[in-house]
């Protein structure tokens, strides 16, 4: 679908939804960890790029993009990859029912969380 020196996309095997595309590094790269800027960006304008022309040729209504880095956030292929989902209006795909509600969180836990990932 989508090859050039570092970076390629294909369809995924075990798909989510009609189109549903892995974009990965060609290089080794196990996890988010790992992966150098440059690549990443590169990745990710694959990814919207797939994406539109997902929207234009597709007539999705929508995407997901989906990564997992590490065992504990499910990561079940340690080579770093990027999941471009197509939704559609009444797909049964649901990524909501794993949003923590905030009824579990204090607002002295959110602003302690949020000092500690402060960039600059």
């Amino acid at each position: 679908m989508y090859e050039d020196d570092s970076v390629l996309a294909f369809l995924d095997v075990h798909p989510m939804s009609k189109g549903h595309t892995l974009v990965i590094p060609k290089n080794h790269i196990a996890d988010i960890f790992e992966i150098d800027e440059a690549t990443l960006d590169k990745i990710s304008n694959v990814a919207k790029t797939i994406a539109q022309k997902m929207k234009d040729n597709l007539g999705v209504d929508g995407v997901n993009l989906y990564h997992a880095s590490g065992i504990h956030a499910e990561q079940s292929v340690f080579h770093f990859h990027l999941h471009v989902i197509p939704r559609r209006k009444d797909d049964s795909i649901c990524f909501s029912s794993a949003a923590i509600s905030k009824d579990n969180v204090s607002d002295k836990e959110l602003e302690e969380v949020m000092n500690k990932l402060k960039i600059g």
